[in-house]
């Protein structure tokens, strides 16, 4: 019979877990979304740094490429909410997730996009620049439609792992599923339900953004 009555009590609440947790999702894309903008920004930045001739520019974004790879997000994350504070500077919750995920997120892209440059062959560059074209030409006509579809699976595997790693964001108080999740524990202490329910979103979430990147690389290819 408790078994029963805690049942009907979890079917009872489930419209408002799934109204509260829907809130959280649509936060958790919103900041997924201007995270990645921001890491693919600065990511092609960076990757063009980490190919360009001069010698301080190559120094500049491996410099950067090591200080976020090896710092945990989690840290970055506490630094730019918390500890700016110290210096004068208090950053909203979600802007300074955007930031920390943003800045991240463009040390793994920037690989990403060095890769796949220097994966097109360097005679079409060599064949564009016999033609009269500028290197910035050739880049920008040759070398990039083609280095986007070799790096489209590691971007879309980028996003994924991007969207996963927002419940960290929690930790900075930023409203998205994983902080609405614990509200609900807290409140209710339907455990089992509100996770199990979490992991259904992430899941749905993360099979959509999958998709997505299978449609994009198809038609870049040139398929169907």
């Amino acid at each position: 019979m408790v078994v029963i009555s805690e049942l009907e009590h979890a079917a009872q609440l489930f419209p408002y877990f799934l109204k509260v947790l829907g809130l959280g999702a649509l936060s958790t894309v919103g900041l997924t979304v201007a995270s990645f903008a921001v890491a693919l920004l600065l990511g092609f930045v960076l990757a063009l740094m980490r190919l360009s001739r001069r010698v301080w520019l190559r120094s500049l974004a491996s410099l950067y490429l090591e200080l976020f790879r090896n710092v945990p997000i989690l840290t970055q994350l506490f630094i730019l909410y918390f500890g700016l504070t110290h210096l004068g500077l208090t950053l909203p919750a979600t802007v300074a997730a955007i930031i920390g995920f943003g800045l991240n997120g463009a040390a793994i892209l920037c690989e990403v996009f060095r890769s796949a440059i220097n994966n097109v062959d360097r005679g079409q560059a060599e064949a564009a620049s016999a033609i009269g074209m500028t290197r910035r030409m050739a880049l920008r006509i040759i070398v990039l439609p083609q280095a986007i579809k070799v790096a489209l699976p590691g971007m879309a595997n980028f996003a994924i792992s991007l969207l996963k790693d927002t419940s960290l964001a929690s930790a900075a108080a930023v409203p998205e599923l994983a902080f609405k999740a614990r509200m609900l524990v807290s409140e209710t202490y339907q455990t089992n339900l509100i996770y199990l329910m979490v992991a259904v979103i992430y899941l749905i979430l993360s099979l959509v953004l999958a998709r997505m990147g299978h449609r994009a690389e198809s038609r870049l290819r040139g398929g169907h």
